[in-house]
């Protein structure tokens, strides 16, 4: 294949992969001195226009999406030859199919890699859109900032379908392994379970312990559960989410995206130790199931595949990240005195609220261990998981505080399918605080996003609340004033 030298305004310096239906380039735009992705319709199906309005189809809905887990399209174009064309951020960190074929991920690092791919398909989920062809090629990587960070990012929604259109189409669709049993069914009905089921098989490929069980076969067997045997350092309940999310019937895996997250946090925590999920569109806020057994340490994760918590949690919307029990605590929620203690995080309970202690992972402090962190609400437990419910996120990190400004970090955490108001600092007990309101649609809660850093300890303070719909801005101060850091 001999490469173009231009496509559009762009250089072309070389060939970053061919696909069955287009070919992409690595371009460099001289006037921005930018690399950029250039995805080209492969010649072959030029003059298929069902494949062409696919191939479109593809840009216009990354374009109308527009967020930080999804690859971004900059623009569209047209060769000489008529072919279109589409340029895109360029994922500079490769895909995980080069990452799998280089060697084995450890599995903490596989384990954190597989939720944030859950939190970038919910988004999708959110939006109406099924995938349909979810595979560790689609799964690509970006530099995101100093220290090696990078944002998981999905790729290749040409075979994504709106939601209303997509039991519609009846060409098979998708890679055997990866592709749901209902997908090589003519009169099949795919929706989100289709992406689940792709969602599980990449646990699989992950997660697995030795070859012949990491290596996707096909679906397995109509009514029999598939077996699923996981690396010895992962949590044994991690197997039955799979488990779930690779059934043959649609009916018995879990509805989307959104809800596997939310179990497959749930089934991260050490053995019988309570667990606080993300319920969310970016890191961190939670809700917590009770144990009592001792709490194991928290494997610090592999530098080469840290993955930064590319936006803020956002209750009810799309499992982000799981958090873990503070050490000592029984995982009970408590009040004393209408305030509420763990570690070193003290908060004033709004009336009817009660607490759970929780680390907050995906925030590691220089030992290793998760930083702290703790969820308030009527009732902490449920919080990620119900979206009526009010509730707040404390988290403290001293890393986080290192690298980001409190304005910094919150425009990290943007929400793209909310409407943020103006930035403003408040002054509470001493600490000045930047605070973003966000405006949600499809009737969901306002989201507070709120930073600040501590007068007293080179820590940053994090609280993310959903307010009840009935309160002001002063409810919003007066949860912030109460919170205090020792």
């Amino acid at each position: 294949m001999t490469a173009p030298l231009r496509i559009g305004p762009y250089a072309i310096e070389r060939l970053l992969g061919v696909g069955s239906f287009a070919t992409v380039w690595l371009g460099y735009d001289r006037a921005l001195d930018a690399h950029v992705a250039i995805k080209v319709l492969a010649e072959n199906w030029s003059h298929d226009l069902r494949v062409r309005e696919r191939f479109l189809d593809e840009a216009r809905l990354l374009r109308r999406l527009e967020h930080e887990r999804l690859i971004r399209v900059h623009a569209v174009g047209e060769l000489p030859d008529g072919r279109p064309y589409a340029v895109l951020a360029w994922a500079d960190g490769g895909s995980l199919r080069d990452r799998l074929a280089a060697g084995e991920i450890p599995a903490p690092a596989a384990l954190r890699l597989l939720g944030e791919v859950c939190a970038g398909v919910s988004v999708l989920h959110r939006h109406g859109v099924v995938h349909r062809d979810l595979t560790p090629g689609n799964i690509l990587f970006r530099s995101a900032g100093p220290g090696g960070t990078e944002q998981v990012l999905i790729a290749d929604l040409g075979l994504a379908k709106a939601l209303a259109a997509a039991s519609g189409l009846t060409a098979r669709a998708g890679t055997p392994g990866y592709m749901a049993p209902e997908q090589d069914d003519p009169g099949g009905v795919v929706d989100t379970r289709a992406d689940v089921y792709g969602l599980g098989r990449l646990g699989v490929r992950l997660l697995a312990a030795g070859p012949s069980n990491a290596n996707p076969s096909g679906p397995e067997s109509a009514g029999r559960a598939p077996e699923i045997r996981l690396r010895e350092d992962l949590p044994p309940a991690v197997a039955a989410v799979l488990a779930r999310a690779t059934a043959h019937h649609p009916a018995d895996r879990y509805p989307d995206a959104s809800t596997m997250h939310a179990a497959l946090a749930r089934a991260s925590t050490p053995v019988g130790r309570p667990l606080a999920s993300t319920v969310a569109s970016g890191p961190a806020g939670s809700a917590a199931s009770s144990g009592s057994a001792r709490r194991e340490p928290s494997p610090r994760p592999s530098r080469p595949y840290r993955i930064r918590r590319a936006a803020a949690a956002v209750v009810a919307v799309a499992a982000v990240a799981a958090v873990g029990a503070e050490p000592g605590d029984t995982g009970s929620a408590r009040q004393v005195g209408g305030t509420y203690t763990t570690g070193p995080l003290t908060v004033a309970l709004p009336a009817g609220w009660s607490a759970a202690g929780a680390t907050w992972a995906g925030q590691y402090g220089a030992d290793g261990e998760p930083e702290p962190a703790l969820v308030m609400s009527p009732q902490p437990r449920r919080w990620a998981a119900d979206p009526r419910l009010p509730g707040a996120f404390v988290g403290l990190s001293a890393s986080t505080a290192a690298r980001a400004t409190p304005a910094g970090f919150l425009a990290e955490r943007t929400h793209g399918d909310c409407t943020p108001a103006p930035a403003r600092t408040t002054r509470q007990a001493g600490i000045e605080w930047t605070v973003v309101a966000y405006r949600c649609d499809q009737g969901r809660r306002r989201i507070i996003e709120s930073a600040a850093l501590h007068h007293g300890r080179p820590a940053l303070v994090y609280v993310q609340i959903t307010p009840p719909s009935d309160t002001t801005t002063d409810f919003v101060d007066t949860l912030l004033g109460g919170v205090r850091v020792r």
